[in-house]
């Protein structure tokens, strides 16, 4: 069984040792965040937010504020961060992939903050599908894909998702399934979806101290148990063989492929371009941007 978890940190500006503990409370193996941090000395923050749950930072970009953190349970094999279609002046939206394996399986996991705009989110809600697919394909891994909607089921963009992917929640409900206001929830605008083949064990909130859940961030964590068991006499496939041309599993110096053992010890990872770890083409040494319109 696969615990994915997903949650808007809201940049780490509140009460981070209440984050954190809420953070260990949701016993991830894969943790989709939306407002990462992405400003100043961001790659190491992004490393102690992962921390408190075990994890290690596995993809996304600094623009876009969307992160993959993975755990060791499962193994990397893949991880990038993608920028979404540009619509000024909007803030710049994007998708980070982590594909892992446990049990056998392949999963192909996205992380997504979906805009305020309307018409962007739309557009970007069918953009971060066919991404993820593209990069499930290659690795032979089943997609899933989790963020903050920025609406609630029955809308569009939601609607959109949901008609390409199983919105998990419904299916295998697990407390009231609102995620906004942190204090005070009644919307649920943040959700796990996967492809179909997967078995939704449960879906919802965290068992996590109230205070901690209200002082930590503006939204609640949703966490999805799914299980995909493998037919009988079905071969494991190898991590390398069937990657994609040109494409290799995410290797840590000292460590196996994919292995968390040096993230465990408190080292940080190098990563690859494109990915948290490493600086990207035109970010080296970058500032923090200019504000836009305020993530939600």
């Amino acid at each position: 069984m696969l615990r994915i978890a997903s949650y808007n940190v809201r940049s780490m500006k509140d009460d981070v040792p209440a984050l954190g503990r809420v953070i260990a409370a949701l016993r991830a193996d894969v943790l989709c965040v939306q407002e990462a941090p992405r400003f100043l000395c961001w790659r190491r923050r992004r490393r102690r937010l992962a921390a408190f749950g075990g994890l290690a930072v596995a993809a996304g970009r600094r623009r876009g504020g969307v992160a993959v953190l993975t755990g060791p349970g499962v193994r990397l094999l893949h991880g990038e961060g993608r920028l979404l279609e540009s619509f000024f002046p909007l803030e710049r939206r994007a998708i980070a992939i982590a594909v892992v394996e446990a049990g056998g399986r392949r999963v192909a996991v996205g992380s997504i903050h979906l805009d305020l705009d309307e018409t962007a989110r739309r557009r970007h809600a069918d953009e971060a599908v066919r991404l993820l697919r593209e990069v499930a394909d290659r690795f032979g891994a089943l997609p899933v894909l989790a963020g903050d909607i920025n609406e609630q089921s029955g809308q569009p963009s939601w609607r959109h998702l949901a008609e390409r992917l199983t919105d998990c929640y419904p299916v295998s409900p697990r407390g009231d399934g609102f995620t906004f206001p942190a204090r005070g929830p009644h919307k649920r605008i943040d959700a796990i979806f996967a492809v179909e083949g997967f078995s939704v064990v449960s879906c919802g909130g965290v068992d996590a101290d109230p205070a901690d859940l209200v002082a930590a961030t503006d939204h609640l964590p949703v966490v999805a148990e799914l299980d995909h068991p493998r037919p009988e006499g079905e071969v494991p496939p190898d991590p390398v063989a069937d990657a994609g041309p040109g494409t290799d599993p995410v290797r840590f110096p000292g460590t196996g492929t994919g292995d968390h053992a040096g993230a465990a010890r408190g080292e940080p990872a190098p990563g690859l371009p494109g990915e948290v770890g490493a600086p990207l083409p035109g970010e080296a040494g970058e500032p923090g941007e200019p504000g836009g319109p305020a993530f939600r």
